[in-house]
């Protein structure tokens, strides 16, 4: 990307008030003037870019409430909640999932005038896809994107410690949500949701299913629900129903794939044109697994005192994050 069109790009995400895309343009002209040979240019953008984030960060600390939400009494060992300062624009996602993704926010910031014709925001959404697909962020992403604060419940923990009074412990979950709006995010939902008439199933697991069902189904409060899963063909098909939206994430294709590449080599010059053989390479590794081979390749060439990555090197390190997880 030439100079003038890294300059359009800053005035268009400044007027259109995406502080992410601006910082992220502004790292691809520090990228640019390395590859020219201007490194103290490089410098001082980079730096300056910290600076503005610094500064935007304080301002939005201070801009919290002074007693931050927190989980109480028997919900502390239930959920952790965090502020996210993760955007939608920190993600690298295709255009059709960025949409439904962008809908959700747009329903739940018009809720008030959807309400005027007895209509409901989308709000109780199911996440399937492998692990590393970009469940999780999502759920950071939204609670930033609304400032709301984000409710993390692992499932697995709560079985585990409440096994014969889970039900109990999930209905605090879903009293809590009608009392403090936020996103909750119930990770590894297939956990519990498996089907019912599963032959290896347990009493147990039934009944709390049946009361996530219940619960689910009966709850009228302004949060917004977000169940993840590795594994959809393990869920009770009675689940799906439930949801206002079951959103489908699946390995990066070719496309995704450079692009989560190139924004995270943003500083460093790209030694090829051709991207083909890398594409290959990083066939079957999830988004997660695509940053971190490229986090390893970023590391070695700094290690070199290096300001480019070959492309041997970086075919290297997604062959050794293959070899990670498929060993």
């Amino acid at each position: 990307m030439s100079t003038a069109r890294h300059v359009i790009a800053l005035l268009k995400s400044y007027l259109e008030g995406e502080e992410q895309h601006f910082f992220s343009v502004a790292l691809q002209m520090a990228a640019h003037e390395v590859r020219q040979g201007h490194t103290k240019i490089a410098q001082e953008i980079q730096s300056l870019v910290d600076q503005a984030k610094e500064r935007k960060s304080a301002i939005e600390h201070k801009a919290l409430p002074t007693s931050l939400v927190q989980s109480k009494g028997e919900l502390v060992n239930l959920v952790s909640v965090s502020y996210s300062e993760t955007r939608l624009t920190d993600m690298v996602l295709p255009v059709a999932l960025k949409k439904r993704l962008e809908r959700i926010l747009i329903e739940q910031t018009q809720r008030h005038r959807l309400a005027e014709y007895n209509l409901k925001p989308r709000r109780k959404i199911l996440l399937v896809g492998p692990p590393g697909s970009g469940k999780s962020m999502t759920a950071a992403a939204l609670a930033g994107e609304l400032k709301l604060p984000l409710f993390t419940v692992a499932y697995t923990g709560l079985i585990t410690k409440y096994m014969g009074d889970t039900a109990n412990q999930l209905k605090l979950i879903f009293d809590a949500m009608a009392v403090t709006r936020g996103v909750y995010f119930f990770e590894e939902f297939d956990a519990i949701s498996s089907e019912r008439a599963a032959v290896n199933d347990v009493g147990e697991l039934r009944r709390v299913l049946n009361s996530w069902l219940q619960f689910l189904e009966n709850d009228n409060s302004q949060s917004l629900i977000i169940a993840a899963t590795n594994h959809h063909n393990l869920l009770d098909k009675a689940l799906f129903r439930r949801f206002d939206d079951v959103i489908q994430y699946d390995l990066p294709n070719s496309e995704v794939v450079r692009n989560l590449l190139e924004a995270r080599l943003a500083l460093f010059n790209i030694e090829w044109n051709d991207w083909h053989h890398i594409i290959e390479t990083a066939n079957g590794l999830s988004q997660a697994e695509v940053v971190r081979a490229a986090d390893e390749a970023a590391k070695a060439a700094v290690i070199s005192k290096q300001d480019s990555i070959s492309e041997e090197n970086m075919i290297c390190a997604i062959t050794e994050r293959k070899k990670t997880i498929f060993q």
